[in-house]
């Protein structure tokens, strides 16, 4: 089996990785810190947008189940690519919208996908699209935030309304165990 992997951000990592792990195909989702420019960053370094970083999610996935075009749709669908520097009540940026290409073939989709979307919203689409240089995974209580902490008041309002969207929009695509 060949595995794959993708690096999104689209707001709080805990509401990415929640939809993301939703899809069949998806082996493993880490959150973690990207495209910024200070070494091994934590999470309130990240929060202070001091380091150049996002929060992201990297996404593990088996290219036989699920294509990375279909990722692509999924994170599209699950925040709103035309807000700047935040998502939701989360402000700066630390929380941008941003797709972090692994290879040339990756940038290639990502660029026609966002081209393709253009004029499917009011306003103009602002998702920064950039070469991996480095990923660093967040500490260990950010893992699986959404699965250990499903009554969390930010959990129900915000991660809860994407894996719904994920499995109402995208019932083909999600897990059979979900």
């Amino acid at each position: 089996m060949t595995t794959e992997t993708a690096t999104f951000g689209g707001g709080c990592f805990w509401c990415t990785e929640a939809a993301m792990k939703e899809l069949a195909g998806v082996e493993s989702v880490t959150s973690g810190y990207a495209g910024g420019d200070t070494d091994d960053p934590t999470y309130r370094e990240v929060c202070a947008g001091t380091t150049g970083h996002a929060e992201v999610v990297q996404v593990a996935y088996d290219p036989d189940v699920i294509d990375y075009a279909d990722l692509l749709e999924v994170f599209f669908a699950t925040h709103d690519p035309t807000q700047l520097n935040r998502q939701g009540p989360d402000v700066g940026t630390q929380y941008r919208s941003i797709v972090l290409y692994h290879d040339d073939d990756q940038r290639r989709q990502v660029e026609a996908y966002v081209d393709a979307l253009d004029g499917e919203y009011d306003d103009e689409v602002v998702t920064e699209i950039a070469e991996l240089e480095r990923f660093w995974p967040a500490e260990e209580h950010h893992q699986d935030y959404f699965e250990k902490n499903p009554s969390d008041a930010y959990c129900r309002m915000h991660a809860r309304p994407k894996v719904e969207k994920v499995r109402e929009k995208f019932a083909e695509r999600v897990r059979a165990d979900a």
